[in-house]
């Protein structure tokens, strides 16, 4: 996964975009955690607090919780793949 750093939507957007289409595809299942901070460091190149406002973003849309020691989980699907 790659994301546009000139384009118009801020990288933690695109980052949390990418992260919501893996939970609306099943990649990342419900009760599953998404990748860590520092695998997602590695894998886009950008820094942690990039990496913080994306998961934020997720977090403030009810799709995932962080459970302290363990990491941050998938707890519902986006509303859009619900309607389908």
């Amino acid at each position: 996964m790659s994301i546009d750093r000139e384009g118009p939507v801020p990288p933690y957007r695109q980052i949390a975009d990418q992260l919501r289409k893996s939970i609306a595809a099943g990649t990342i299942p419900v009760g599953r955690r998404i990748p860590s901070l520092v695998e997602l460091e590695q894998q886009y190149g950008v820094a942690r607090d990039t990496l913080r406002k994306a998961v934020k973003v997720l977090k403030d849309e009810g799709l995932v919780e962080t459970v302290n020691g363990m990491g941050v989980f998938v707890i519902a699907l986006p509303e859009e793949s619900e309607k389908e």
